[in-house]
C-alpha cells in the first residue's frame, strides 16, 4: 500500500510500481495537497523522482532508480497528451477525501464501484456551518427567501408562513420523488451520494453540517437509496431523481442494504443514524442539483476512455489481418495537422505494431502488389478517431468542473451575507457535453463497422475466404461470422438514432415557469445505450479479426497486437466450422467492459513515439 496525501492506493497483488506514472504535480492554490494519480499523462521521458513518501520501500530495481532520479518515467511535457483523464493506475482508493472543489474523476469512480471510504474535509464543514448560519440570520430578518419561505417554480409568489418552513421542505422532498422505471444500478447511486454531498459542502447551499455528513455515513456504511432512473428533465437539476435519494435521511424512501430491500428508517436503525428533521431550505439544497445526469456522464466518460484504446487495438489488428499499409500513420504525415487526438491514435497504433511483418509498407513492399491503398476506415482512422479524444478532454473539463460546482438555487454567500437565487441548477452544459460524447462514441462504432464488413469481404480482405469461413468448411456450406456483421450493423443503427442530440429539445414545465429545460438525463441515459453498443461492436471487430488473424497462420503480428489477439484466444477458440458466435461475442465483449484490452494496450502505449 501506497499513500498520496489524503487519497491511498492498495496495489494489486504482484503489481510494480514501474507500470504506473508518477507525476510531480503543483498542489492545487486552495488545498496544498495531491488528489490522487488521475489523469494527467505522459509521453515525453524525462528524469523525475517518486513523492518522498514512498521512501523507497517495496521498490524493484528499475522502481529504485527512478525514485532516485537516475530512471525515467513519462510525464505531460509534450503537447500531445495520452488520454490524459485515464487513470493510469486503476486499482482502488482506500480512502478518498471531499472538500467542495477537489474531487476527481477517479476518486468519484472508485467511490461508485470500489466502495472507498469517504471523508469529510475539516474546513468544508466549517464553510457549510458558516453558511447555514448566514441563512438563518436572513431568516430572523424577515427575508423573502425562494424555496425558504415561498413556494416552488410557478407557486414561488406564495408567502409560507415561519411554523410550515420545516413542513414546506418535507413535503418538497416528498411530492417530487415521482421518478419511476427500473432503479439506478448501485455505483450510479453512490456517485450521485458522493456527488451531493461534496457540493452541499462548498458552504453555498446553506445547510447543516449534519446531513452531508449523513450521507457519507451511508456510502460508507453501503446503504444504497432506490432511485428510478426516468423523470428528470435537468432543470431545476434532478429534482426527482434526488428527492428519492433525500427521502432516505428522513428515514423515508426505500434502500438496499446487504442485499436486502427495506424502508429508509429500519436501514438508519441498523447502522446507528437517526432520521433527520429538515429545516428551512434544506429540502430544496438536498434535491437541486445536476448529480443524476453528472453521476452517469462521469462513470461513462471513464469506460469511454478504456473503450477508445480498445478500439485502437482493434483497428491494429484488423490491419494486420487485413494485410495493410502502415504508411498512413506514419508521424510525419500528422504532424503537419497536429489535431492532438489524431496524433495519439497515430502514434498509439504504431506502438502497437511494432515489429509486426504482417502489414505493408512502402519502404518494403510493391505498391503494385495488390491496392496501393485501404479504405477509409484503416487509413483515415487517425483523423476519424482522434477528435473523439479531443472531445473527451471538453467533456471530462465539463464535468470535473461540475462534480465541485454549487449548483441548488438559492445560493449562500456567507462572506457577504447574501442569498442570491440564479440558475446554477440548469444542466445544459452537462446536455451538451453527453451529447458531444455519445455522437463521438457512435463515430468510433460507425467507422469499426466498416473494417467488420471489410474483413468479411472476400474483394477487400486481401485473399482471405469469405466471411471468414473456417479451414475445415466450405463457403456457401458455411456461413463463417457473415451474421456478426448483422448485429454491427443492428448496433451502429441504433446508435445513429440515439445520437440525435438531447440538449436540443426542450418542454417547458411547471405552468410555464421554468421554461426551457436541459434534457441532460436523456442525454446522460443515451449515452449509457451508446456505450454499450459500441462496446459490443468493438468487441465484433476484435473477434472476426482474431479469426481472420488465425486464417493468416497467427504468427508475425506487432508486439501489442500478439498480446491481445492472446488474450482474445484464451476466451474464445478459432472457427473451424459453424458455431453460435453468441457466446463467443459476449466474452471478448466482457474483455472489452473489464478494462482487459485496454490494459494490455496502455502497456504498450505509454511513451511510445
Amino acid at each position: 500500500m501506497c499513500s498520496l496525501a489524503h487519497s491511498i492506493f492498495i496495489l494489486p497483488e504482484g503489481a510494480s510500481l514501474a507500470s504506473f506514472t508518477w507525476l510531480k504535480v503543483k498542489p492545487h492554490p486552495s488545498r496544498r495537497r495531491i488528489s490522487g494519480l488521475h489523469a494527467e499523462a505522459n509521453r515525453s521521458p524525462r528524469k523525475s523522482r517518486f513523492p518522498k513518501i514512498l521512501n523507497g520501500e517495496g521498490l524493484n530495481g528499475h522502481d529504485k532508480q527512478v525514485a532516485s532520479g537516475k530512471g525515467r518515467v513519462w510525464t505531460d511535457n509534450q503537447p500531445y497528451l495520452s488520454n490524459p483523464s485515464v487513470p493510469l493506475y486503476r486499482g482502488r482508493l482506500a480512502e478518498v477525501t471531499i472538500d467542495g472543489s477537489s474531487l476527481t474523476l477517479q476518486e468519484l469512480v472508485s467511490v461508485a464501484r470500489d466502495n472507498s471510504t469517504v471523508r469529510v474535509d475539516r474546513k468544508a464543514l466549517q464553510r457549510t456551518k458558516k453558511g447555514r448560519a448566514v441563512l438563518e440570520k436572513l431568516l430572523q430578518e424577515d427575508e423573502v427567501i425562494y424555496g425558504v419561505n415561498t413556494g416552488f417554480g410557478a407557486l414561488s409568489n406564495v408567502k409560507v408562513a415561519p411554523e410550515d418552513l420545516k413542513q414546506l421542505q418535507a413535503n418538497l422532498l416528498r411530492s417530487h420523488a415521482s421518478s419511476v422505471g427500473k432503479p439506478h444500478s448501485t455505483d450510479v447511486v453512490r456517485a450521485m451520494m458522493l456527488l451531493r454531498a461534496n457540493t452541499l459542502i462548498k458552504g453555498n447551499s446553506g445547510i447543516r453540517p449534519d446531513i452531508p455528513q449523513l450521507i457519507v455515513a451511508l456510502l460508507n456504511k453501503r446503504v444504497h437509496p432506490y432511485i428510478p432512473q426516468k423523470g428528470s428533465v435537468g432543470a431545476s437539476g434532478d429534482l426527482s431523481p434526488l428527492s428519492h435519494m433525500a427521502l432516505v435521511l428522513m428515514g423515508e424512501g426505500r434502500v438496499e442494504y446487504k442485499g436486502t430491500w427495506m424502508v429508509g428508517k429500519q436501514a438508519l436503525q441498523r447502522i446507528g443514524e437517526d432520521p433527520v428533521e429538515l429545516e428551512a431550505k434544506e429540502g430544496l439544497a438536498l434535491n437541486n442539483g445536476t448529480q443524476q445526469m453528472t453521476s452517469i456522464g462521469c462513470l461513462n466518460l471513464y469506460d469511454s476512455y478504456n473503450l477508445l484504446e480498445t478500439a485502437e487495438a482493434a483497428l491494429a489488428l484488423s490491419l494486420e489481418a487485413i494485410k495493410g499499409w502502415i504508411d498512413p500513420f506514419d508521424q510525419r504525415i500528422h504532424n503537419v495537422r497536429r489535431h492532438n487526438g489524431q496524433v495519439q491514435v497515430a502514434r498509439d497504433i504504431r506502438a502497437l505494431l511494432r515489429s509486426s511483418r504482417m502489414c505493408r509498407s512502402i519502404i518494403k513492399d510493391d505498391p503494385a502488389d495488390g491496392r496501393p491503398q485501404d479504405p477509409y476506415s484503416f487509413r483515415c482512422a487517425p483523423q476519424v478517431m482522434g477528435p473523439m479524444i479531443d472531445a473527451m478532454e471538453f467533456v471530462r473539463s465539463t464535468l470535473e468542473i461540475e462534480m465541485n460546482s454549487a449548483t441548488d438555487n438559492p445560493l449562500i454567500f456567507p462572506d457577504d451575507r447574501a442569498c442570491l437565487s440564479g440558475g446554477n441548477f440548469h444542466g445544459q452544459p452537462i446536455s451538451m457535453a453527453l451529447d458531444i460524447m455519445g455522437l463521438g462514441l457512435s463515430t468510433i462504432a460507425n467507422i469499426s463497422e466498416r473494417r467488420i464488413s471489410a474483413l468479411l469481404d472476400a474483394s477487400l480482405n486481401n485473399g482471405l475466404t469469405a466471411f471468414l469461413v473456417g479451414k475445415e468448411s466450405k463457403p456457401g456450406l458455411a456461413s463463417g461470422l457473415m451474421a456478426l456483421q448483422y448485429t454491427a450493423t443492428a448496433l451502429v443503427a441504433e446508435n445513429k438514432i440515439l445520437a440525435h442530440p438531447a440538449s436540443s429539445d426542450s418542454i417547458p414545465t411547471s405552468g410555464n415557469f421554468e421554461d426551457f429545460v436541459s434534457m441532460g438525463p436523456g442525454a446522460a441515459h443515451k449515452s449509457t445505450s451508446i456505450l454499450e453498443n459500441c462496446q459490443y461492436v468493438i468487441a465484433i471487430e476484435l473477434l472476426t479479426a482474431a479469426q481472420a488473424v488465425h486464417l493468416r497462420g497467427g504468427s508475425g503480428l506487432g508486439i501489442g497486437t500478439k498480446s491481445v489477439y492472446q488474450a482474445i484466444r484464451k476466451e474464445v477458440r478459432p472457427l473451424t466450422q459453424d458455431r453460435s458466435s453468441h457466446d463467443d461475442i459476449e466474452r471478448v465483449f466482457q474483455l472489452v467492459r473489464n478494462g482487459r484490452v485496454s490494459d494490455l494496450v496502455r502497456r504498450f502505449t505509454k511513451g511510445s513515439n
